[in-house]
């Protein structure tokens, strides 16, 4: 998918274009893909607290695993050209982390390759962060929107990140935590 994108994108490069590439690995997503992935969560949830982990499935199902349905489905026209600066550090970030995690014992190449489709999605496409406004995180936190901001309240403690989404995320820290 990167190699893909990397070879269509010129100074004029639109977001219809990236979605085409992203529809086209979504349609490849199976329903045993997403079985996978959900039971990696699920195996991964078993390290969060007790009382965070419920309803961390149910925002990760929610926002994860059924937006690849939305990026399937989506035919919106978008002509607004893409920051190909930023997508080219995007798509390092990615293939950087593919490296790190595919050695890990539990790494789970279904659930990655949907997480790669998702974060390039709601980044590039939609503009939005790639937690959805709402998403819970330990302390009660949440990613929130106001004005048309994002805010998140995990960016800052995830900018070095390797294995984070955080640097091309387009939600900024949430000052209030």
């Amino acid at each position: 998918m990167e190699n893909r994108i990397r070879t269509i994108v010129s100074g004029k490069t639109t977001k219809s274009e990236i979605l085409l590439i992203l529809k086209d690995e979504a349609r490849k997503v199976s329903l045993d893909h997403i079985m996978k992935s959900f039971l990696y969560l699920r195996r991964d949830a078993q390290y969060i607290q007790k009382g965070y982990r419920e309803e961390y499935l149910k925002i990760y199902t929610k926002g994860f695993l059924l937006r690849i349905k939305e990026v399937k489905e989506d035919q919106t026209y978008y002509p607004d050209v893409v920051d190909l600066e930023e997508l080219e550090t995007a798509i390092d970030l990615l293939e950087e982390q593919w490296k790190m995690v595919e050695e890990l014992e539990e790494f789970e190449p279904a659930f990655f390759h949907i997480y790669k489709i998702i974060s390039l999605y709601t980044t590039f496409i939609l503009e939005e962060p790639v937690h959805q406004v709402g998403t819970l995180f330990p302390g009660g936190f949440r990613v929130k929107e106001d004005k048309g901001a994002y805010y998140c309240p995990v960016k800052k403690n995830n900018e070095n990140n390797p294995r984070a989404v955080c640097p091309f995320c387009i939600a900024e820290q949430d000052e209030d935590v």
